[in-house]
């Protein structure tokens, strides 16, 4: 009898844990997503509520968007939210993603020092302006991370028909970081540096630097959310990362990002 109830013990000590474990799993989701969305916090705004209604716990891994889908083909994400359409729907095509969302938007501004060595306030439109600090050699650090923002300088160089960028040059140089970094780098270098407006209103150290243009027209920055290939990558949690999509795509979601403000500005927009 005493080595029966040792045993149905056993079995029920065993089974805690293994029921335990698999709800562990259930309620807890990893997000793999970009540095502006962490550096603006975001997250720090949006996720308790979305556990509030769900208890279900999100940790959020932030990167740069290239080394975000990189982690997520590697599986190590349940959920991907970043800000590269074209990388978003390739890794849709690819066959890594289900599906891709727009989610959200802001925009992408220039910032630099107050004294404008360049002049590109005068600038018409963001190539314009790139043009000015080429011409005129003057400090432009980029994120040289293969991010979202940096995806988007490089477009432009491209667009403005200005190829030989080279770290080796003195005057374009690059931080290989998130945006909180660049900023104080750019700052520190007197140097000029492209930016997604979120982390720029949440950033503390701006010191001598300001905006010096917004492009609505060509720096619209674009947030999407991918769900990942359930029958690729079956031991992720597609429920939970389907919960926390629809979710922030409901009308309750999106309420509540477009309620979210830092100094009283507006971080996001629905679409």
């Amino acid at each position: 009898m005493k080595r029966y109830l040792y045993f149905v013990f056993g079995i029920s000590v065993l089974l805690y844990f293994v029921f335990t474990n698999i709800d562990d799993e259930q309620d807890h989701i990893i997000l793999q997503a970009t540095t502006s969305t962490d550096n603006s916090g975001f997250f720090s705004y949006i996720l308790p509520l979305f556990e509030q209604d769900t208890s279900i716990r999100v940790d959020v891994v932030a990167v740069g968007t290239g080394q975000a889908i990189k982690n997520a083909k590697n599986g190590d994400g349940d959920l991907l939210l970043v800000h590269e359409k074209e990388l978003e729907e390739q890794f849709v095509a690819d066959g890594y993603g289900s599906k891709r969302f727009d989610l959200m938007f802001n925009d992408f501004i220039l910032v630099g020092p107050v004294d404008d060595p360049a002049n590109v306030r005068d600038a018409d439109n963001i190539y314009k302006a790139f043009e000015k600090i080429h011409q005129k050699r003057a400090k432009f650090l980029s994120r040289g991370d293969n991010s979202g923002t940096h995806i988007k300088e490089l477009k432009i160089w491209n667009e403005a028909e200005i190829y030989n960028l080279s770290i080796e040059q003195e005057w374009y140089f690059e931080s290989g970081s998130g945006m909180g970094a660049t900023l104080n780098m750019a700052v520190q270098n007197s140097a000029y540096t492209l930016c997604d407006r979120s982390t720029w209103i949440s950033f503390k150290n701006k010191s001598n630097h300001t905006i010096l243009l917004a492009d609505t027209k060509n720096l619209i920055n674009n947030y999407g959310i991918v769900l990942l290939n359930e029958d690729k990558y079956p031991k992720l949690n597609h429920s939970g990362a389907r919960k926390l999509s629809e979710w922030l795509l409901s009308k309750k979601g999106q309420s509540a990002i477009e309620g979210f403000k830092v100094n009283n500005q507006q971080m996001f927009f629905t679409q």
